[in-house]
């Protein structure tokens, strides 16, 4: 037969809600570092965003031709009735 001291009883509430809290604490934990690396991630996108409208606006009106290696084809049309 087992019988249960005060202490004993008292001493494992005591650790369950320790064991409680901690996780508790480490989930808060997660959950900061997630938003800080989310808040992170949305500053650089804004900063390219912004990056790239400086270099849109600078390019607006310009016209800009690019050589390629490669030789066109002439393609004929025909009409079709």
């Amino acid at each position: 037969m087992v019988t249960a001291s005060v202490t004993g009883l008292f001493r494992t509430i005591l650790i369950i809600v320790g064991a409680f809290v901690l996780l508790r604490f480490i989930g808060q934990l997660m959950n900061a570092k997630r938003n800080v690396d989310e808040e992170r991630d949305l500053n650089d996108r804004q900063r390219k965003f912004e990056s790239e409208r400086k270099k849109s606006s600078e390019n607006l009106g310009k016209t800009k031709i690019l050589k390629s290696s490669e030789s066109a084809e002439d393609v004929d049309f025909e009409e079709v009735e």
